[in-house]
């Protein structure tokens, strides 16, 4: 069992609230009547275990989570063969260049890149 609390009842949605496309699925979510948690990742810090988690759940390398277009990745940051602690690190020092929103629910896991994407949980 992971760090990651998960029911078959809600979907937990992990975004950034300063994400367009993130408020779109948040908004679309709400409108279908679907049970939402919440986890704002730039208000709640997500753990080393969690990002693991959440890139195995997603069958991803920590380093694929980064989303390398994010202006704050573009501008701070470079492109570096980092290890896969060094991602996690970056990750949780700058929660906003993930990739997201992420929506789980029971044993599935979303990247959710339209909004229409979290009916697919």
């Amino acid at each position: 069992m992971g760090e990651i609390a998960t029911s078959n009842r809600e979907i937990t949605l992990y975004y950034s609230s300063n994400s367009e496309r993130a408020k779109q699925a948040l908004a679309y979510a709400k409108t279908e009547g679907l049970a939402i948690h919440e986890v704002d990742i730039l208000k709640t810090k997500l753990t080393g275990l969690q990002i693991i988690e959440l890139a195995d759940r997603l069958h991803l390398e920590p380093a694929d989570l980064v989303n390398q277009e994010h202006p704050a990745y573009t501008s701070h940051l470079q492109h570096h063969d980092l290890s896969t602690d060094d991602w996690i690190k970056m990750i949780r020092h700058n929660p906003e260049i993930m990739k997201q929103p992420i929506a789980l629910k029971g044993d599935k896991t979303v990247l959710v890149e339209t909004p229409t994407d979290i009916l697919k949980i």
